[in-house]
């Protein structure tokens, strides 16, 4: 009770600014650019919160920083105060409005980008007096913002049983690892190994994504290590650019470049793949039953899954 006690009198907003940065973004380097902060400065107050929650919430390392099992539990926590802050500042400064029809979405990035454009173009058409907000995150995030009410569906992945109290997942599709490159790539005249692909800068996801997971089995498989010359990030568009425009090859889910391979602006790399791919399926809240305009978007994702 005591140790409650002080956690309620010392904790403060930019601790919780903080902890939700780092998550977001992956890395101190940089969430502290994002929160306009030196990283010093960020860490103590990183470490402040971790010495009031008497217990580790993220695992740091050269790679970046990611989540333990409770920093993912009090994640959620941290969202719903700072979106129920947000919403009393808009409350005081915005004038009330008329409710509006707005359905809000969280999707990974690959996710989204190889699901979400031809369901929205085609959605929209059908249904131009709605609202949609889509925020492209990681799995953690997508989680708590169901769970805090801020998100109304998610597209991502299951997680450990204890994180996924209170939600439902329904499975869309098994996405398999890419290495794809653009298609006057040198590579794609060599014999194509790990090995040879390793002398080449890399984009690859975050650590502790299962993207990044598939990765670095992928490479342990052919005996190979992921080389100092990468980039590493979940933004897709970033990604899609540099593999098109540069000599960069980019470890990627397949759902994210189905439209680009097929229309020749990538080319995938012969190399073998093992594995019947990672489950990507819809996250909903179990207490919370979806609008009619959300069921209809839900409907629509449904039907455009091949099969």
């Amino acid at each position: 009770m005591e140790k409650n006690v002080l956690f309620n009198q010392r904790i403060r907003l930019r601790h919780l600014h903080t902890f939700v940065a780092v998550a977001q973004q992956g890395t101190l380097g940089r969430a502290a650019e994002t929160l306009n902060l030196s990283q010093p400065a960020l860490s103590k107050t990183l470490n402040e919160l971790e010495q009031l929650t008497g217990t580790r919430l993220f695992e740091r390392g050269r790679l970046g920083a990611h989540l333990t099992l409770s920093g993912e539990q009090f994640l959620t926590h941290a969202v719903k105060v700072l979106d129920a802050l947000n919403h009393a500042g808009q409350a005081l400064h915005n004038p009330p409005r008329g409710p509006s029809e707005v359905v809000r979405i969280g999707a990974l990035p690959t996710a989204a980008l190889g699901i979400l454009p031809p369901v929205i173009g085609q959605f929209h058409r059908q249904q131009q007096d709605v609202t949609l907000q889509v925020g492209t995150m990681n799995n953690p995030m997508i989680l708590s913002g169901l769970k805090s009410g801020e998100l109304d569906l998610g597209i991502g992945r299951m997680s450990d049983p204890e994180l996924m109290t209170g939600l439902n997942y329904e499975l869309l599709f098994l996405e398999s690892l890419k290495l794809v490159v653009r298609p006057d790539h040198p590579l794609l005249h060599d014999n194509v190994t790990m090995s040879r692909v390793m002398d080449w800068p890399v984009v690859v996801s975050p650590k502790g994504t299962a993207p990044r997971q598939s990765s670095e089995a992928l490479l342990a498989e052919q005996g190979c290590e992921l080389s100092a010359n990468c980039i590493e990030t979940l933004s897709a568009s970033l990604s899609r650019q540099l593999t098109i425009d540069y000599d960069y090859v980019w470890f990627v889910p397949s759902g994210a470049v189905k439209d680009d391979l097929r229309q020749g602006a990538l080319v995938a790399l012969p190399v073998p793949q093992t594995g019947t791919g990672e489950p990507i399926g819809i996250l909903t809240r179990v207490d919370t039953p979806l609008s009619g305009i959300a069921m209809r978007l839900l409907s629509a994702i449904r039907k455009s899954m091949p099969g």
